[in-house]
């Protein structure tokens, strides 16, 4: 099954809004069992949105849009395509109806320009908008041979004329669409689904509606992905480790793959078939007797979580001192729910003055060591533990950069340490990155640091 996903919005060209449709449809289509094949973004043109629509029918047995159904000016899809298909636009009562009530309950009148939601291609599946206004569309289009055709293209090379093509009535080409007589090659028809742009509008309607529809129209092949989490080894070092080992299965149709993330590379494997959940049981128990130390978490999990949740099950708490980090370590142990079990506080000690004043360390340690040396860290984790009693405490200091290195401390250099019930310990790395994935990569660091000596 080919299925392909085109993302229409001219602010997704300039830059100005992040694409989420992309990694969340990818994902629901792929936990279905339906793999995307191919993925588009283009601007809210006619020329780009039926030619779009146009090369994906001729490939795809799905094609899924987005954008462009609401009520605006650059809203241009549902016309696009239903003059694409020769289909005309008929007023849905359902829909006006489904409108009405929404800003009837939010006690507003109803905008006139809202009147164009009303309208819905000819022959086309309604889904009513759970959380808006504009409805989701779905369409079948039958087979009937050959493939549609672009008649600015034909135009442009001077071929003769299609019978299919649409003709003003002197004889001339309209030369923006084709008639519907011939779509894709036969045998089987298409769906072509049209969901709103909005996040919030379009994962509820995809849920409530498309995943029926996959489920009435398409076969579902059996499809197995897991994806195992490590850290603290790079991405070429994680493939040297595990690709022998994993060869004999990935001849027998084990997919394997890599995705890098600051401090950690996800290893993730994937197989299709009857067979495929054993497969890949296979290769996660390679894996994991290769990595095991190195191995965090699966899927979803967060190493923030798996360290919260390692906490709470040994009843345990946490205090945390930082510097060069600013916060960022207990943002992401306080993004956790059930954080607060576990975690007592923390003290982001940027001046040197702080770290003398809130966690003791010592004038002279400052002096002689700098704020960024073993010395410093230590007594900041020791300060930490001591403050707010706790039975762990971590510490990070170091130079973000792009300033404030010297030969002996190079930009990067960073110390974390970890004070317990048998002391404390002192680890220095290494961090040469721009300051967001510094700090990214020091708190995966510390978080790991943690992770390891709580599961010993």
């Amino acid at each position: 099954m080919q299925v392909e996903i085109i993302n229409t919005g001219s602010e997704l060209m300039l830059g100005r809004v992040l694409n989420t449709h992309q990694q969340w449809l990818c994902r629901r289509l792929a936990d279905l069992g339906h793999i995307v094949t191919r993925q588009v973004a283009i601007a809210d043109t006619a020329g780009e949105i039926q030619g779009a629509v146009r090369e994906a029918l001729n490939r795809a047995d799905l094609v899924i849009t987005t954008g462009g159904l609401g009520p605006t000016s650059d809203d241009l899809t549902r016309e696009l395509i239903a003059e694409l298909l020769g289909r005309k636009l008929v007023k849905n009562p359902a829909v006006l109806a489904h409108i009405e009530n929404f800003f009837s309950q939010r006690g507003r009148p109803r905008p006139p320009k809202t009147e164009v939601e009303t309208f819905v291609p000819e022959g086309a599946e309604v889904f009513l908008n759970p959380t808006g206004t504009a409805p989701g569309l779905a369409i079948k289009v039958e087979a009937d041979g050959g493939k549609i055709e672009d008649c600015n293209e034909a135009a442009r090379v001077n071929s003769p004329p299609s019978p299919r093509c649409a003709s003003a009535s002197n004889g001339e080409r309209v030369g923006v669409r084709c008639l519907p007589a011939s779509i894709f090659p036969p045998p089987s028809s298409r769906w072509l689904v049209m969901l709103p742009g909005p996040p919030r509008e379009l994962r509820p309607m995809f849920d409530q509606f498309v995943v029926p529809l996959l489920s009435r129209e398409f076969v579902r092949e059996p499809f197995v992905c897991r994806t195992l989490l490590t850290t603290g080894i790079g991405e070429s070092r994680v493939q040297e480790f595990i690709e022998a080992d994993l060869e004999s299965l990935v001849k027998r149709g084990l997919g394997l793959g890599y995705c890098a993330r600051p401090g950690a590379v996800d290893v993730r494997l994937t197989a299709f078939g009857d067979g495929a959940a054993n497969l890949v049981r296979e290769g996660e128990a390679v894996v994991q007797r290769i990595l095991g130390a190195n191995l965090f978490g699966f899927d979803d999990d967060e190493l923030e979580s798996v360290v919260v949740g390692l906490l709470r099950s040994k009843h345990k708490t946490l205090a945390l001192a930082e510097s060069c980090t600013g916060g960022l370590l207990a943002h992401r142990v306080t993004n956790v729910p059930g954080a607060s079990e576990i975690f007592l506080g923390g003290v982001v000690s940027y001046a040197n003055e702080v770290k003398a004043k809130f966690l003791g360390v010592r004038v002279e340690t400052l002096a002689r060591h700098g704020a960024v040396s073993e010395a410093a860290a230590r007594e900041m984790a020791l300060g930490a533990q001591r403050q707010f009693g706790s039975d762990f405490a971590l510490s990070v200091t170091g130079i973000a950069g792009l300033g404030g290195g010297t030969p002996e401390k190079p930009v990067g250099t960073v110390f974390i340490a970890l004070a317990s019930a048998a002391g404390v310990e002192v680890k220095k790395f290494l961090n040469v990155w721009e300051r967001e994935t510094f700090k990214q990569v020091t708190t995966t660091q510390a978080l790991e640091w943690l992770r390891q000596q709580v599961s010993a």
